[in-house]
Protein backbone atom coordinates (compact mmCIF):
# COMPACT_ATOMS: atom_id res chain seq x y z
CA UNK A 1 0.00 0.00 0.00
CA UNK A 2 0.74 3.56 -0.60
CA UNK A 3 1.83 4.64 2.64
CA UNK A 4 1.40 8.33 2.78
CA UNK A 5 -0.61 11.18 1.41
CA UNK A 6 2.81 12.80 1.43
CA UNK A 7 5.06 13.58 -1.14
CA UNK A 8 8.63 14.44 0.79
CA UNK A 9 10.93 11.98 1.56
CA UNK A 10 11.76 10.80 4.48
CA UNK A 11 14.80 10.97 6.13
CA UNK A 12 15.85 7.05 7.89
CA UNK A 13 16.35 7.63 12.01
CA UNK A 14 19.60 7.35 13.04
CA UNK A 15 21.02 3.57 13.90
CA UNK A 16 21.07 2.19 17.07
CA UNK A 17 24.11 3.16 17.90
CA UNK A 18 23.73 7.06 17.62
CA UNK A 19 20.26 7.09 18.58
CA UNK A 20 20.76 9.01 21.58
CA UNK A 21 23.30 11.51 20.40
CA UNK A 22 21.34 14.58 19.12
CA UNK A 23 18.30 13.25 20.90
CA UNK A 24 15.31 16.04 20.72
CA UNK A 25 17.88 18.16 19.52
CA UNK A 26 17.54 21.72 19.09
CA UNK A 27 13.80 21.87 20.84
CA UNK A 28 13.21 23.26 23.98
CA UNK A 29 11.12 21.16 27.03
CA UNK A 30 7.95 23.27 26.62
CA UNK A 31 8.23 22.25 23.03
CA UNK A 32 8.92 18.70 23.41
CA UNK A 33 5.67 18.73 25.96
CA UNK A 34 3.26 20.40 24.13
CA UNK A 35 4.05 17.53 21.16
CA UNK A 36 3.96 14.56 23.48
CA UNK A 37 0.62 16.40 24.69
CA UNK A 38 -0.67 16.81 20.99
CA UNK A 39 0.41 13.35 20.47
CA UNK A 40 -1.69 11.62 23.33
CA UNK A 41 -4.49 13.68 23.00
CA UNK A 42 -4.75 12.61 19.16
CA UNK A 43 -4.61 8.94 20.72
CA UNK A 44 -7.36 8.83 22.64
CA UNK A 45 -9.57 11.18 20.03
CA UNK A 46 -8.57 8.12 17.50
CA UNK A 47 -9.90 5.82 20.09
CA UNK A 48 -12.86 7.62 20.70
CA UNK A 49 -13.58 8.07 16.68
CA UNK A 50 -13.68 4.27 16.20
CA UNK A 51 -15.96 4.13 19.53
CA UNK A 52 -18.44 6.37 18.04
CA UNK A 53 -18.76 5.37 14.24
CA UNK A 54 -21.27 3.45 13.37
CA UNK A 55 -22.38 1.00 11.58
CA UNK A 56 -19.55 -1.16 12.17
CA UNK A 57 -20.29 -5.11 11.95
CA UNK A 58 -20.25 -6.21 15.83
CA UNK A 59 -18.71 -4.31 17.59
CA UNK A 60 -19.48 -1.61 20.45
CA UNK A 61 -20.46 1.71 19.89
CA UNK A 62 -22.38 4.69 20.87
CA UNK A 63 -25.61 3.08 19.57
CA UNK A 64 -25.29 -0.50 21.27
CA UNK A 65 -22.70 -3.15 22.28
CA UNK A 66 -22.95 -5.09 19.49
CA UNK A 67 -21.63 -9.00 19.80
CA UNK A 68 -20.55 -8.16 23.48
CA UNK A 69 -22.71 -8.67 26.08
CA UNK A 70 -19.81 -7.70 28.84
CA UNK A 71 -19.04 -4.15 27.49
CA UNK A 72 -20.70 -0.86 26.40
CA UNK A 73 -19.80 2.39 25.41
CA UNK A 74 -19.52 3.76 29.19
CA UNK A 75 -16.72 0.87 29.79
CA UNK A 76 -15.18 2.19 26.87
CA UNK A 77 -15.29 5.38 28.47
CA UNK A 78 -13.78 4.29 31.59
CA UNK A 79 -10.96 2.76 29.60
CA UNK A 80 -10.15 5.82 27.83
CA UNK A 81 -10.11 7.89 31.35
CA UNK A 82 -7.56 5.38 32.76
CA UNK A 83 -5.41 5.60 29.75
CA UNK A 84 -5.13 9.37 28.90
CA UNK A 85 -1.61 9.63 30.60
CA UNK A 86 -0.25 6.52 28.83
CA UNK A 87 -0.02 7.75 25.44
CA UNK A 88 1.70 11.01 26.57
CA UNK A 89 4.54 8.77 28.58
CA UNK A 90 5.08 6.39 25.52
CA UNK A 91 5.59 9.64 22.98
CA UNK A 92 8.38 10.86 25.53
CA UNK A 93 9.96 7.51 25.30
CA UNK A 94 10.26 7.40 21.91
CA UNK A 95 11.41 10.92 22.26
CA UNK A 96 13.92 9.90 24.38
CA UNK A 97 15.03 6.74 22.17
CA UNK A 98 14.02 4.34 24.63
CA UNK A 99 14.65 0.66 23.99
CA UNK A 100 11.71 -1.26 23.88
CA UNK A 101 11.61 -2.85 27.37
CA UNK A 102 10.74 0.55 28.01
CA UNK A 103 8.25 0.97 26.24
CA UNK A 104 6.83 -2.59 26.88
CA UNK A 105 6.94 -1.60 30.49
CA UNK A 106 4.76 1.14 29.85
CA UNK A 107 2.40 -0.93 28.00
CA UNK A 108 2.04 -3.28 30.85
CA UNK A 109 1.18 -0.42 33.00
CA UNK A 110 -1.27 1.11 30.72
CA UNK A 111 -3.01 -2.11 30.52
CA UNK A 112 -3.36 -2.84 34.02
CA UNK A 113 -4.93 0.33 34.38
CA UNK A 114 -7.43 -0.65 32.08
CA UNK A 115 -8.60 -3.30 33.50
CA UNK A 116 -8.86 -1.57 37.07
CA UNK A 117 -11.16 1.03 35.15
CA UNK A 118 -13.33 -1.42 33.46
CA UNK A 119 -13.55 -4.54 36.21
CA UNK A 120 -11.41 -6.75 34.21
CA UNK A 121 -12.53 -6.67 30.79
CA UNK A 122 -10.79 -6.35 28.14
CA UNK A 123 -11.77 -3.36 26.03
CA UNK A 124 -8.09 -1.78 24.33
CA UNK A 125 -5.39 -4.52 25.23
CA UNK A 126 -4.46 -4.06 21.48
CA UNK A 127 -4.63 -0.57 21.44
CA UNK A 128 -2.19 0.19 23.78
CA UNK A 129 0.20 -2.02 21.92
CA UNK A 130 -0.39 -1.15 18.46
CA UNK A 131 -1.22 3.01 18.95
CA UNK A 132 1.56 2.65 21.93
CA UNK A 133 4.13 1.98 19.09
CA UNK A 134 2.75 4.29 17.06
CA UNK A 135 3.05 7.47 19.46
CA UNK A 136 6.85 6.39 20.29
CA UNK A 137 7.80 6.73 16.93
CA UNK A 138 6.10 9.72 16.16
CA UNK A 139 8.04 11.16 19.19
CA UNK A 140 11.16 10.02 17.75
CA UNK A 141 10.71 11.64 14.77
CA UNK A 142 9.20 14.54 16.15
CA UNK A 143 12.53 14.77 18.50
CA UNK A 144 14.48 14.34 15.57
CA UNK A 145 12.61 17.19 12.67
CA UNK A 146 11.28 14.16 10.60
CA UNK A 147 8.53 14.27 8.94
CA UNK A 148 5.83 12.76 10.92
CA UNK A 149 4.61 10.89 7.53
CA UNK A 150 3.67 7.87 7.68
CA UNK A 151 6.69 5.96 5.75
CA UNK A 152 8.87 7.72 8.50
CA UNK A 153 6.87 6.70 11.42
CA UNK A 154 6.79 2.73 9.67
CA UNK A 155 10.69 3.27 9.38
CA UNK A 156 11.37 4.00 12.45
CA UNK A 157 9.16 1.22 13.92
CA UNK A 158 11.32 -1.09 11.99
CA UNK A 159 14.77 0.75 12.38
CA UNK A 160 14.43 1.20 15.94
CA UNK A 161 12.56 -1.27 17.67
CA UNK A 162 12.05 -4.10 14.64
CA UNK A 163 14.47 -6.64 16.29
CA UNK A 164 13.34 -5.79 19.48
CA UNK A 165 9.56 -6.66 18.52
CA UNK A 166 10.82 -9.83 16.41
CA UNK A 167 12.35 -11.20 19.66
CA UNK A 168 8.89 -10.24 21.58
CA UNK A 169 7.02 -12.15 18.82
CA UNK A 170 9.69 -15.17 19.67
CA UNK A 171 9.55 -15.01 23.48
CA UNK A 172 6.12 -13.84 24.46
CA UNK A 173 4.70 -15.99 27.22
CA UNK A 174 1.07 -16.27 28.86
CA UNK A 175 -2.54 -17.09 28.38
CA UNK A 176 -4.12 -14.49 26.31
CA UNK A 177 -6.27 -15.52 23.87
CA UNK A 178 -4.69 -13.94 20.91
CA UNK A 179 -1.69 -16.04 21.41
CA UNK A 180 -3.86 -19.16 22.24
CA UNK A 181 -5.90 -18.73 18.62
CA UNK A 182 -2.56 -18.02 17.03
CA UNK A 183 -0.96 -21.63 18.17
CA UNK A 184 -4.13 -23.33 17.91
CA UNK A 185 -4.67 -21.76 14.45
CA UNK A 186 -1.43 -20.71 12.51
CA UNK A 187 -2.67 -17.48 12.55
CA UNK A 188 -0.55 -14.20 12.92
CA UNK A 189 -1.49 -11.97 15.88
CA UNK A 190 -0.63 -8.55 16.67
CA UNK A 191 3.06 -8.79 17.73
CA UNK A 192 3.38 -10.70 14.34
CA UNK A 193 2.28 -7.82 13.09
CA UNK A 194 3.86 -5.31 15.00
CA UNK A 195 7.49 -6.62 14.31
CA UNK A 196 6.74 -6.49 10.21
CA UNK A 197 5.76 -2.65 10.72
CA UNK A 198 2.07 -3.10 10.50
CA UNK A 199 2.03 -4.21 6.94
CA UNK A 200 -2.18 -4.23 7.80
CA UNK A 201 -2.01 -0.74 8.43
CA UNK A 202 0.22 0.51 6.16
CA UNK A 203 -0.70 -1.10 3.02
CA UNK A 204 -3.88 -2.12 3.33
CA UNK A 205 -5.72 0.54 6.03
CA UNK A 206 -4.52 3.72 5.30
CA UNK A 207 -4.71 3.86 1.50
CA UNK A 208 -8.36 2.70 1.26
CA UNK A 209 -9.27 5.35 4.09
CA UNK A 210 -7.25 7.99 1.88
CA UNK A 211 -8.85 6.81 -1.34
CA UNK A 212 -12.30 6.78 -0.22
CA UNK A 213 -11.71 10.52 1.56
CA UNK A 214 -10.30 11.27 -1.55
CA UNK A 215 -13.48 10.56 -3.71
CA UNK A 216 -15.10 12.81 -1.10
CA UNK A 217 -17.17 10.23 0.18
CA UNK A 218 -16.91 11.84 3.45
CA UNK A 219 -15.28 10.84 6.85
CA UNK A 220 -17.33 8.27 8.40
CA UNK A 221 -17.57 6.46 4.60
CA UNK A 222 -13.77 6.43 4.24
CA UNK A 223 -14.09 4.99 8.12
CA UNK A 224 -16.52 1.90 6.95
CA UNK A 225 -15.15 1.33 4.11
CA UNK A 226 -11.27 0.95 5.67
CA UNK A 227 -12.98 -1.48 8.43
CA UNK A 228 -14.66 -3.65 5.89
CA UNK A 229 -11.28 -3.94 3.67
CA UNK A 230 -9.34 -4.87 7.41
CA UNK A 231 -12.20 -7.50 7.90
CA UNK A 232 -11.38 -8.56 4.28
CA UNK A 233 -7.72 -8.52 4.38
CA UNK A 234 -6.49 -10.12 8.30
CA UNK A 235 -6.67 -12.66 10.17
CA UNK A 236 -8.32 -11.32 13.67
CA UNK A 237 -7.69 -13.61 16.47
CA UNK A 238 -10.90 -11.57 18.50
CA UNK A 239 -12.52 -13.38 15.71
CA UNK A 240 -10.70 -16.79 15.61
CA UNK A 241 -11.46 -17.03 19.80
CA UNK A 242 -15.47 -15.87 19.00
CA UNK A 243 -16.23 -17.67 15.91
CA UNK A 244 -13.78 -20.49 15.47
CA UNK A 245 -12.11 -20.72 11.68
CA UNK A 246 -15.89 -20.88 10.29
CA UNK A 247 -16.64 -17.21 12.18
CA UNK A 248 -13.42 -15.88 10.76
CA UNK A 249 -13.98 -16.75 7.27
CA UNK A 250 -17.50 -15.63 7.53
CA UNK A 251 -16.71 -12.26 8.55
CA UNK A 252 -14.24 -11.98 5.18
CA UNK A 253 -16.84 -13.43 3.13
CA UNK A 254 -19.35 -10.75 4.28
CA UNK A 255 -16.61 -8.17 4.00
CA UNK A 256 -16.02 -8.80 0.70
CA UNK A 257 -19.41 -8.89 -0.25
CA UNK A 258 -19.85 -5.50 0.73
CA UNK A 259 -17.02 -3.96 -0.94
CA UNK A 260 -17.93 -6.07 -3.96
CA UNK A 261 -20.92 -4.22 -4.15
CA UNK A 262 -19.45 -0.95 -4.23
CA UNK A 263 -18.79 -0.20 -0.53
CA UNK A 264 -19.68 3.21 0.58
CA UNK A 265 -19.85 4.80 -2.95
CA UNK A 266 -23.46 3.55 -3.45
CA UNK A 267 -26.57 5.00 -2.01
CA UNK A 268 -27.10 2.11 0.35
CA UNK A 269 -24.37 0.87 2.09
CA UNK A 270 -25.35 2.57 5.55
CA UNK A 271 -28.22 0.20 5.50
CA UNK A 272 -25.85 -2.82 4.11
CA UNK A 273 -23.37 -2.31 6.55
CA UNK A 274 -26.58 -1.97 9.47
CA UNK A 275 -27.78 -5.32 8.24
CA UNK A 276 -24.51 -7.17 8.21
CA UNK A 277 -24.26 -5.82 12.18
CA UNK A 278 -27.08 -8.17 13.01
CA UNK A 279 -25.70 -10.50 11.86
CA UNK A 280 -23.01 -10.48 13.26
CA UNK A 281 -24.44 -9.77 17.03
CA UNK A 282 -26.75 -13.02 16.15
CA UNK A 283 -23.45 -15.10 15.59
CA UNK A 284 -21.40 -13.06 18.18
CA UNK A 285 -19.19 -12.26 16.35
CA UNK A 286 -16.45 -8.73 16.72
CA UNK A 287 -13.97 -7.80 14.41
CA UNK A 288 -11.50 -6.46 17.38
CA UNK A 289 -8.56 -6.09 15.80
CA UNK A 290 -9.87 -4.95 12.87
CA UNK A 291 -11.04 -2.03 14.92
CA UNK A 292 -7.80 -1.29 16.91
CA UNK A 293 -6.08 -0.96 13.48
CA UNK A 294 -8.95 1.38 12.15
CA UNK A 295 -8.09 3.39 15.69
CA UNK A 296 -4.77 3.32 14.08
CA UNK A 297 -5.70 4.47 10.44
CA UNK A 298 -7.47 7.54 12.65
CA UNK A 299 -4.18 8.47 14.66
CA UNK A 300 -1.61 8.63 10.86
CA UNK A 301 -4.37 10.28 9.38
CA UNK A 302 -4.28 13.28 12.29
CA UNK A 303 -0.53 12.77 12.77
CA UNK A 304 0.25 14.40 9.17
CA UNK A 305 -1.26 17.73 10.64
CA UNK A 306 0.84 17.80 13.92
CA UNK A 307 3.73 20.19 13.95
Amino acid sequence: MMLSSRTAEPRLPASPQLRRQGSAREQGPCQQRMFCLATGRLALRSLYRELQLYPKPGLVSLLDSGSHDDMDAATFMRSLFALRHYFIRITQAGMAGKEFAALKQLGLEAEQAMLRATGGVNTHRGAIFCLGLLCAAAGYCHGRRMPLSAAAVRATLLIQWGDALGRHMHERTGVSHGRQVAQQYAVSGASEEAALGFPSLFEIALPRFLQTLGAARGYDAAAVDTLFTLMAGISDTNLYHRGGPAGAAKVKSSARQFLDAGGCATDDWRERAISCHKVFIQDKLSPGGAADLLAATYFLHGLSYLR
